[in-house]
């Protein structure tokens, strides 16, 4: 054998090794994306039940909302009455007080001037008609 038959075998050789290193990779990546397909498969269907779950979960809560919104409708409207009665009985309270304060001013004795003195003239009226009788 000459120089260039054993240089041409080499090359022979080398290709076939390339050809059964590829053909190796070929096999084993037809496996891999194999198994990938199938793992894509199953992540698929349970991202399908999972959605379908998610649906009817929605839909349940959504019922439950709506069944819900009068009682957070009616705390709203407790809420706006109790707003509205605490500013009534501020109104209220700031009357009383200067009503109070309008009372203070008479005193005591301006309190009982002004409720005896229609009593007082009452007596008087009552003495001088029993004085005029007797006479």
């Amino acid at each position: 054998m000459s120089g260039g038959q054993i240089a041409g075998l080499i090359a022979a050789l080398a290709f076939v090794a390339l050809v059964v290193v590829i053909i190796i990779f070929l096999v084993r990546l037809t496996k891999s994306l194999g198994i990938i397909t199938n793992d894509i498969d199953q992540v698929s269907h349970e991202v399908e039940e999972v959605l379908a779950n998610a649906n009817v979960l929605l839909a349940d809560v959504d019922e439950k909302v709506k069944t819900v919104d009068p009682a957070f409708q009616a705390v709203a409207d407790l809420g706006l009455s109790v707003s509205e009665l605490n500013g009534a009985a501020k109104n209220l309270t700031n009357h009383v007080g200067k009503t109070t304060r309008n009372v203070r001013g008479f005193s005591r004795l301006g309190l009982v001037t002004m409720l005896g003195k229609p009593a007082w003239n009452s007596f008087k009226r009552h003495r001088a008609n029993k004085k005029n009788k007797t006479k």
